[in-house]
């Protein structure tokens, strides 16, 4: 039995780029560029895993493009398009007190302040101006709405517990 390290998603590839074998990735890190700070990929599609090494890469418009390692023409990369971007978790870098990344949220219980419980985290959205918990109900949630709640430290979030698997809100539970 081998042990699979833990894995984050980064991004996606979208679709080809040109004739020689580049792709079109939309990435999940903030700056978009950050992306090409990892070398070391792991493409999984249709449930297939396919390590991946990142040769080249840059901005081109509003998002990124990337040359792959032994992806040499335009048939071949069209055969990645859809695929997961994963890097190992360990090689993301540690973030300042108080910021977390996204799958570190994600499966979290939420409970306002009057310790109701409104669900877990589902995933998070970006909207542009802040982002978003999508929370959705579980047998023990209060109701079996799903809720968006921005992701507005101190003002809404009070508190969030890694150890505890939970996230304080000061949120109206009829919104």
């Amino acid at each position: 039995m081998t042990q699979h390290s833990q894995e984050t998603v980064i991004g996606r590839v979208t679709s080809v780029f040109g004739v020689k074998g580049w792709l079109k990735v939309f990435s999940y890190t903030d700056p978009k560029e950050g992306i090409l700070d990892y070398r070391d990929w792991t493409l999984v599609l249709d449930g297939k895993r396919i390590p991946a090494k990142l040769e080249d890469g840059r901005r081109q418009g509003q998002g990124i493009v990337v040359r792959l390692k032994g992806i040499n023409d335009r048939d071949l990369a069209a055969t990645y398009s859809g695929a997961e971007i994963r890097v190992e978790t360990e090689q993301l870098p540690e973030l300042p007190e108080g910021e977390f990344y996204w799958h570190q949220l994600e499966g979290l219980e939420v409970v306002t302040v009057a310790g109701e419980c409104l669900g877990k985290v589902h995933h998070l959205m970006e909207t542009g101006s802040n982002d978003v918990l999508v929370v959705r109900a579980t047998a023990g949630s209060i109701d079996q709405r799903e809720r968006l709640i921005p992701y507005l430290p101190d003002q809404v979030l009070k508190e969030v517990n890694l150890d505890a698997a939970r996230i304080v809100v000061d949120w109206d539970p009829e919104f």
